[in-house]
């Protein structure tokens, strides 16, 4: 019995597993301070990927990298006691991401295609435009992240953390939808060109 999946309806839903780290380190961050939210943040990101785990046998590398830097940083931010650390987590991520596409690009491959390819399919084209608008969303985040956490309080840069870099990620994904719709392969196409 304990090998049967479960249900999709019992399951916790993926945003939940996505947004909740972050979420819990907002209202932490604004019950006890930027010190237990992170450990809160920690904590929550571990947990949130042993789940996934646990639910797909399978860890996607994007999570884990994410998993990973809030490790790295979160724990460097509790052992110095300096909140430098995790405000920098987003341009660091944002910026290695962002290069990593573009060098790869540069070297004739579509690491974003690499990654995602298993999950959806697009012809050549689409998987190049897709991974212009990755490279920008991962550039303009970095960026956004090294000016808000220059320019704010730690509890607006939590604000800026939690909505504005969710939303401009969002207005990226949107931004998406049309390469989709243009480039994906429906089943037919598999008919067409085979």
């Amino acid at each position: 019995m304990s090998d049967m999946k479960q249900p999709e309806s019992s399951r916790p839903s993926r945003p939940l597993l996505e947004f909740g780290p972050l979420l819990l380190f907002f209202v932490t961050n604004y019950a006890a301070g930027i010190y237990v939210g992170t450990a809160v943040l920690v904590v929550a990101t571990v947990i949130a990927l042993a789940l996934s785990w646990h639910l797909d046998r399978k860890i996607p590398l994007v999570p884990a990298v994410g998993c990973a830097a809030v490790v790295l940083f979160g724990s460097l931010t509790l052992i110095t006691e300096d909140e430098f650390f995790i405000k920098i987590k987003p341009t660091v991520i944002s910026a290695m991401f962002a290069i990593g596409l573009g060098v790869g690009m540069l070297l004739g491959r579509n690491p974003l295609k690499a990654l995602l390819g298993g999950q959806m399919r697009m012809h050549d084209a689409g998987w190049q435009r897709m991974t212009y608008i990755w490279m920008a969303m991962f550039a303009s985040t970095a960026i956004a992240n090294e000016i808000a956490w220059r320019m704010l309080s730690t509890d607006g840069w939590v604000n800026f953390k939690v909505f504005g870099l969710t939303g401009l990620s969002l207005c990226f994904a949107i931004l998406t939808v049309p390469v989709l719709q243009k480039y994906q392969i429906e089943d037919t196409d598999d008919k067409t060109d085979g």
